[in-house]
């Protein structure tokens, strides 16, 4: 952004020279004149100006120098004209950015003028900043994958980033919404203001109002003094609504003036107030369905989804998987201060083929769970909580025992059998050859059984089956 850049006032007029000058001098601005041709270039070079505010009769005595000159100008030079059109020449070196002004000319008009030229630079400052590096450290700092659904998701976040448009991002619990709407706030031109997140589902109904549009004193019992609500806490920046299917009827027409009027009433106040906020809304609910049985506002709804973004849930990019792991061990380790050295291979197929219906952050749940109980050294299979070993590892009843299973001696006699002592012989045989298979390792036997080391040993001490300690 050009704060510091200067501004230059050039026209032969003193009169209205001086007094442009003095009014943005006033308002706080770095300013310079150029009453002569002759000094314009050099005023011009020396003086790090990035605005210039001319007269368009004076432009035209320096319009061929000027085009002849514009590889050596501020790239982000705006220009503002008064007065008849700028020359044509003039629009090729300042890249399209001029605006024009009608004499005589009008102060208001002017500063807003340079307001708009300032945010227009802020803008493209941020753009040109913003290459695939920034734009890759914004990413791994916020949504990790380099799957191709992921890699989709970041290309939709990069175009809708600088967009005024509302932003609707769906998805299953746990996949990471407000990370994609971090992401949308850190690469828009408004990144340099309040993120503000705000969980509907969270806030009571009855307090919910007042947290998103503030109070004044005395607008109800306990509200002793004004309090600011979250849409003024994200003025000029990103308000990110959570869990917005869960917001009440009466609140949903509220918030829909908002979008539709960019101002709000804070609660027991008598006057509106503006305010200029991007919105963010996400939801793990199905909204078609919430309008269809008039649960949410269709009027909303395609206010809110303006520009639909949908977050893959974590079964649908299990590649992403040992990145996210490692990222989360990495982290962890440091929090806790412990040395978990990594996961062992069958753990990571473990968990690439688990459906994980808490998504991304149950991962994050499972990793920090494992740091701090085991502390160091490697996970393996055996650390896991059962219900991920779970149809992982399933036996393949070998081919000589489907065989006698079929045969007479296995059938069920006539005269009946002992069902419990059936079972029980059948589950020492499988165990027996789990131990085969394995040479006697309790770790790959148990893992066959879909067992717990620590329970496989249980058993073989409770049923009295020989077997060596490792």
């Amino acid at each position: 952004m050009h704060e510091n850049g200067t501004i230059l006032i050039a026209d032969s007029d003193a009169r209205t020279r001086d007094l442009a000058s003095a009014f943005l001098t006033y308002q706080g601005y770095n300013v310079t004149t150029s009453g002569v041709a002759a000094s314009f270039f050099d005023t011009l070079q020396k003086s790090n100006v990035d605005i210039i505010i001319a007269d368009s009769a004076y432009l035209k005595t320096v319009a061929s120098t000027f085009n002849a000159r514009s590889s050596h100008f501020d790239p982000l030079l705006v220009l503002i004209v008064y007065g008849n059109s700028a020359p044509a020449e003039l629009l090729k070196p300042v890249g399209g950015a001029v605006f024009t002004l009608a004499k005589p000319l009008n102060l208001d008009e002017l500063e807003s003028l340079v307001m708009r030229a300032r945010e227009y630079q802020s803008m493209k400052s941020h753009d040109n900043l913003m290459d695939n590096s920034a734009r890759n450290q914004i990413f791994s700092k916020t949504i990790i994958g380099t799957s191709s659904p992921m890699r989709e998701l970041f290309d939709m976040l990069v175009k809708v980033a600088d967009s005024n448009a509302t932003v609707l991002i769906q998805g299953e619990s746990g996949t990471g919404k407000e990370l994609a709407a971090k992401a949308i706030h850190q690469l828009s031109s408004r990144h340099a203001k309040n993120f503000v997140p705000v969980n509907c589902a969270a806030i009571p109904d009855d307090l919910l109002e007042s947290e998103l549009f503030g109070h004044v004193k005395g607008a109800f019992t306990g509200a002793y003094t004004n309090r600011a609500g979250r849409f003024e806490m994200a003025d000029k920046g990103t308000l990110f609504l959570d869990e917005i299917g869960d917001m009440k009827a009466n609140l949903q027409v509220k918030l829909l003036r908002v979008l539709q009027n960019h101002e709000f009433e804070p609660v027991g106040a008598s006057k509106s107030q503006k305010v200029d906020v991007r919105i963010v809304a996400a939801t793990n609910k199905n909204l078609d369905e919430l309008v269809v049985s008039q649960n949410f506002r269709e009027d909303l709804y395609y206010r809110l989804s303006v520009i639909p973004v949908t977050i893959p849930p974590l079964r649908e990019r299990r590649e992403d998987i040992p990145l996210l792991i490692d990222t989360f061990l990495t982290r962890f380790n440091a929090d806790k201060r412990h040395a978990v050295k990594g996961f062992s291979r069958d753990v990571l197929d473990i968990l690439c083929h688990y459906e994980w219906p808490g998504n991304v952050r149950e991962l994050e749940n499972l990793v920090e769970r494992l740091v701090i109980l085991k502390g160091g050294g490697l996970i393996v299979a055996n650390d896991l909580p059962d219900k991920y070993l779970s149809g992982r590892h399933s036996y393949s009843v070998p081919a000589p025992l489907q065989q006698s299973l079929l045969t007479a001696e296995s059938q069920l006699p006539d005269e009946g059998m002992c069902l419990n002592s059936a079972v029980e012989e059948f589950e020492n045989n499988l165990i027996r050859q789990a131990l085969v298979r394995s040479g006697g390792n309790k770790k790959e036997a148990a893992l066959l059984l879909n067992l717990k080391r620590t329970t496989l040993i249980e058993k073989l001490k409770k049923k009295n089956l020989l077997f060596n300690e490792d």
